[in-house]
């Protein structure tokens, strides 16, 4: 079995010593022009190369946040951490796709940034003083700590056991902007119009409170920044489930990122005595934070027994994304238990090899890892659910693993069915005998490569073909997306390449009568279209669609695509019209600084040639306000 942490290459996080070693930290400083060449070659080097090499830089951040640290001091700051080396880094922090400014606007004071020194191939605080432990209160270590971090996330999304390629951003440029000490508030967001990560200070009872120092914080908001740039117009909409979903996956990137760290596993192991339905530390999120704002001991919980029945018309998305993150808990213990099956089941064929939970957790990390995160290039480009994303799941699951011998579908199905995000029918369909992999009934044939060449390409494809791909002919078809992937299975097994096409168009729509109040008889529109995922030979790996309302044809297909379309419209207008009542649709205050985080509403509106569109709040935060879910019109100015 490879171990977590023992030569994992590319394949995943590597932070944490390999079990039973230390990290390998470089011992020498090698030239300038060899680190450029294993920079360029970097993909087919192990991850004990890019150690001893300096490929990987060590930067010492929390574990957790200072208040796990103060409680538990063998898990205060992880000095075995790495974050990537490129060679364009700068002061700042500055790599490719991130920069740190550290501008308070609460103080109006820009900090000195961290100097990158490029002899000694580390940064540095002014007046070359070393940002380790002795500098933790220095605003430069928090500097590098927020960007360390981000820098290695993103490599973890990115790598073959993830996403298999480069992300963009949900804004134009290629850095995002990362503001350290932001401001005063009880708060962290991402905001998508100022290109940035935004973390807040304040006071609490036990002195104050840097969001910037709270590992999971930053990684939960770097996960709204990597969903916006996969998915930019989840931002444009209205449902409860899309802006829950960009919750979840800001709580699923903290825990996965913590997770990854073999120190942290044995901690939770040995505080849990394997039983991961008691590891609080591991399902629990921003302790430090909790405790100052709630006096609870943490922000939010994995551990929890929310259905989407118990919670069926809640409207904050806080909330209802606990729903999909106890979910995925659910699915990482089972992972988890199978694999302490498997040590078990060696242990009777070889009873020399004892079983280790250590060895059955660091399995499980890269499956988390790759069963979580490679389902995201399956979501449709808009109006996502969680029905989404559990689809999602299970066919990049069969994709991955076609003969499934331990049964891991089946044990996910049962969780999906258990917490109401899949139905029994739903179970049967997909437990039903089918071929892995089919291709497209097409009228107009098109090869892969002519597909993959352009976005130009790819719509000359559409609408070749639209009577067959169920698209309206007089819709206006916009190529969103157009990328390919490398992926891998946990055994480091190449998957087939990926071909992922992201389409849309608009429906017009009225909100007719008093219902939508200000805004009535008011034009808006309807996002439709999909997400089709091929392979290198043309088969259709993966073909999500959000329909519109409009006739598509006169097959039983398209009848059930126009009735599928219908619903829709009608469950948008009547979520806008749950939003208008429960005074959640507003326009944001802002001033020279920017955005107003408190007097942003939960979903804002604009009008484009004349059609309203409606969206997500600019700002996707840490914290939510169930306590105000439905209360008035000014609800949005109170909450955080």
């Amino acid at each position: 079995m490879t171990v977590w942490g023992e030569s994992m290459g590319k394949t995943g996080n590597p932070n944490g010593a390999a079990e039973g070693t230390e990290a390998q930290k470089p011992d020498r400083k090698l030239p300038r022009e060899v680190m450029i060449d294993l920079y360029a070659a970097q993909r087919y080097l192990g991850l004990e190369t890019e150690m001893v090499t300096g490929l990987r830089m060590p930067v010492e951040v929390y574990f957790k946040d200072p208040l796990v640290a103060k409680l538990h001091e063998d898990i205060a700051l992880d000095k075995d951490f790495t974050t990537p080396w490129e060679p364009g880094l700068r002061d700042g922090p500055t790599s490719a796709r991130f920069t740190v400014v550290d501008y308070d606007s609460t103080m109006n004071v820009l900090t000195a940034p961290a100097k990158w020194d490029r002899d000694r191939n580390r940064y540095l605080a002014p007046g070359d003083t070393s940002l380790d432990e002795a500098a933790k209160d220095l605003f430069q270590f928090h500097q590098l700590s927020v960007w360390a971090i981000v820098q290695n996330t993103l490599d973890f999304f990115e790598s073959g056991m993830a996403l298999g390629r480069r992300i963009s951003w949900g804004f134009e440029g290629n850095r995002l902007i990362l503001l350290p000490h932001a401001g005063y508030g009880e708060n962290a967001y991402y905001d998508r119009e100022s290109k940035s990560l935004q973390f807040y200070w304040f006071d609490g009872e036990n002195g104050r409170v840097y969001t910037c120092l709270s590992s999971d914080i930053v990684n939960h908001e770097f996960g709204h920044a990597v969903l916006d740039g996969l998915r930019p117009y989840f931002y444009e909409s209205t449902g409860a489930q899309a802006a829950a979903f960009h919750e979840f996956v800001g709580d699923l990137t903290a825990i996965l990122m913590a997770f990854s760290n073999n120190e942290f596993r044995i901690k939770v192991l040995r505080e849990s005595n394997g039983d991961l339905d008691t590891a609080t530390l591991l399902a629990g999120l921003a302790e430090e934070f909790g405790s100052a704002v709630s006096d609870a001991p943490y922000l939010r919980s994995a551990l929890n027994n929310k259905t989407m029945q118990k919670l069926a018309g809640t409207l904050e998305p806080h909330v209802l994304s606990e729903v999909m993150t106890g979910t995925m808990f659910d699915i990482l213990k089972g992972v988890f238990a199978k694999q302490r099956q498997a040590e078990l089941d060696r242990y009777q064929a070889d009873p020399t090899r004892k079983p280790s939970d250590r060895r059955a957790l660091a399995f499980t990390v890269p499956r988390m890892q790759s069963l979580a995160i490679q389902p995201l290039d399956f979501l449709p480009p808009c109006d996502v659910t969680f029905k989404d994303y559990a689809l999602a799941l299970l066919r990049s699951e069969q994709v991955a693993n076609p003969t499934d011998p331990k049964g891991y579908r089946a044990m996910m199905l049962d969780v999906f069915v258990k917490r109401g995000i899949l139905t029994e029918a739903d179970r049967t369909a997909m437990l039903a005998r089918a071929p892995v992999f089919k291709r497209p009934a097409l009228d107009v044939f098109h090869s892969v490569d002519t597909i993959s060449a352009s976005r130009g390409g790819a719509y000359r494809f559409l609408d070749d073909n639209r009577a067959k791909l169920l698209i309206p002919p007089n819709a206006d078809l916009v190529v969103t997306e157009l990328v390919r992937a490398s992926k891998l299975a946990t055994d480091r097994r190449s998957l087939p390449e990926q071909v992922v096409l992201q389409y849309i168009w608009r429906e017009e729509m009225v909100l007719e009568g008093e219902r939508f109040g200000r805004f009535a008889n008011e034009r808006t529109s309807m996002l439709c279209g999909a997400t089709m995922v091929l392979d290198q030979n043309g088969n259709q790996i993966h073909w999500a669609r959000k329909p519109g309302s409009v006739a598509v044809g006169t097959s039983a297909n398209a009848v059930a695509e126009q009735a599928a379309g219908q619903k829709r419209r009608q469950d948008v207008l009547d979520t806008i019209e749950a939003r208008v009542k429960a005074g959640m649709i507003g326009e944001a205050i802002g001033g020279e600084v920017g955005l107003i985080e408190r007097a942003s509403p939960p979903f804002g509106v604009s009008k484009a040639d004349g059609i309203l569109r409606f969206r997500l709040s600019p700002h996707f935060s840490i914290r939510g306000d169930a306590e105000n879910d439905h209360t008035g019109d000014r609800q949005w100015q109170i909450s955080f």
